[in-house]
């Protein structure tokens, strides 16, 4: 039998197809239209390209993959539309990024001061929540609100359903009390969706619907970062993955709730009652982003050893994970030799970054040890997982799987299992790669990494 997870990301849908045995059975993709930003903070896509999308996806892996038992939506975080009685959208759905609700969002931040305290997390001018109030007043006469896999679910099964609580956290759900932060908000929280853990059985389908066969099981998911975790293996407490994509991500599992009082690193809640605490750097692999010959710069690179110059390799305005500085920007110091030194130094940079994110988990009381998961497309480069275990002084263990679709995957199959989440983890499969600390480095990237966090206690960034 078969299980399903669909991804769907800002420019596209896609889906797994996912056996018992791990293995990825069938893949699809299909493109949406690209989101409409300016610089009033507007971003906005139209949700009524989302249905189709993930039908046309979804007719395609079952058509190769066979019967499915399970299937589970995950989606970008905070990407709401408001709706009518029917389940239509009104407008366009308003994104991740949109920043309309900036002023709602001041607002709840002050109300709900103490919630967020207890939560360990902080409102940021782009959360959801400032967002739903922003809709409440332009459509006054919408039915409610809907996140991505909101709407998709309404679709397959032809009713309403529950949000699940991984979505609903930027749009301000207290995944601690369970409850909707109803005191953050200027209408009656009935306007909400109603709130299950991931996992949760939404519903069985009445009929079959875009390849899937009449009931089949839709699956409460979770948020795109999430389940790109899970993908990973880290499912289980004193488990964190290091996801190097366009930005650094680091999330792990923890027993108890880990509270960040600056704000940079804050909880979702693990389907099995623990917590998934993690934080987005603004730097990453967009550092590289570019560059021509990638592959010729890593192999000069790795013969130069390490750099003499020190580099923040931040491309925009402003950090939020390790720490959180508005104004801060990108450095480097001293003289580069020449562009294979640079690319040397922004590599080692995004290196010391995760270290200080490991740093600050320590000083959260998270313990943190060997072998971390690497994952995300910057893993796929020998030198930076190298550097990056040599830098952090443990082992990394290149993660097979880290696809968004393959964790929402398996959020369906925990749907049904008895181990749930820590028994659909066993099903992944693929080839595991360790990369060890180089003891030739150590000392001198020991080295730069003390620079580089001088120069950030000089600056004032933490």
């Amino acid at each position: 039998m078969t299980v399903v997870g669909v991804d769907v990301a800002t420019a596209g849908v896609r889906a797994f197809a996912v056996g018992d045995d791990g293995s990825v059975r069938a893949t699809a993709s299909a493109p949406l239209p690209a989101p409409v930003r300016d610089e009033s903070g507007r971003s906005e896509q139209d949700a009524r390209s989302w249905w189709p999308a993930v039908e046309a996806v979804l007719c395609r892996v079952t058509a190769e993959a066979g019967p499915v038992r399970e299937v589970a939506v995950s989606a970008t975080s905070g990407t709401i539309v408001a709706v009518d009685d029917r389940g239509e959208p009104l407008g366009p759905a308003l994104m991740y990024d949109d920043r309309r609700g900036a002023d709602d969002n001041a607002k709840a931040a002050a109300v709900g001061a103490q919630r967020w305290r207890e939560l360990g997390m902080s409102v940021s001018p782009t959360a959801a929540l400032g967002r739903i109030n922003w809709l409440r007043r332009a459509f006054p006469g919408a039915a409610g609100v809907r996140h991505t896999p909101d709407l998709i679910g309404e679709k397959l099964l032809g009713r309403p359903v529950a949000t699940d609580s991984s979505h609903a956290l930027k749009s301000g759900y207290d995944p601690l009390r369970e409850e909707w932060a109803a005191e953050v908000f200027d209408f009656g929280v009935d306007w909400l969706p109603e709130v299950v853990r991931p996992t949760t059985v939404l519903g069985e389908l009445p009929r079959a619907v875009a390849g899937l066969p009449q009931g089949c099981l839709v699956v409460a998911g979770m948020t795109d970062g999430c389940a790109g975790q899970l993908a990973t293996g880290a499912v289980t407490p004193g488990r964190f993955v290091g996801i190097l994509g366009t930005t650094y991500v680091l999330k792990g599992v923890t027993e108890q709730l880990v509270r960040d009082p600056s704000g940079a690193m804050y909880s979702h809640r693990h389907p099995d009652g623990w917590w998934l605490p993690g934080g987005a750097s603004n730097t990453g692999g967009e550092a590289v982003a570019g560059v021509p010959n990638l592959a010729q710069l890593d192999e000069a690179a790795a013969r130069l050893g390490p750099a003499r110059v020190v580099a923040y390799p931040l491309k925009r305005a402003g950090e939020r994970f390790p720490f959180v500085t508005p104004d801060a920007r990108g450095f480097v110091l001293g003289e580069p030799r020449d562009e294979v030194e640079l690319h040397r130094a922004r590599l080692e940079g995004v290196a010391f970054v995760e270290r200080l994110a490991l740093e600050r988990l320590r000083e959260l009381g998270v313990p943190v040890s060997g072998p971390l998961v690497a994952a995300g497309g910057g893993s796929r480069s020998p030198l930076w997982t190298r550097i990056r275990a040599t830098v952090n002084g443990m082992d990394l263990r290149i993660s097979p799987q880290a696809e968004t679709g393959y964790g929402a995957a398996m959020l369906a199959a925990a749907a049904v299992l008895p181990g749930g989440l820590t028994e659909a983890a066993e099903m992944i499969s693929g080839e595991e790669t360790l990369i060890e600390p180089d003891p030739a480095e150590r000392d001198a990237l020991e080295e730069n990494y003390e620079r580089f966090k001088g120069e950030l206690l000089s600056r004032g960034w933490i």
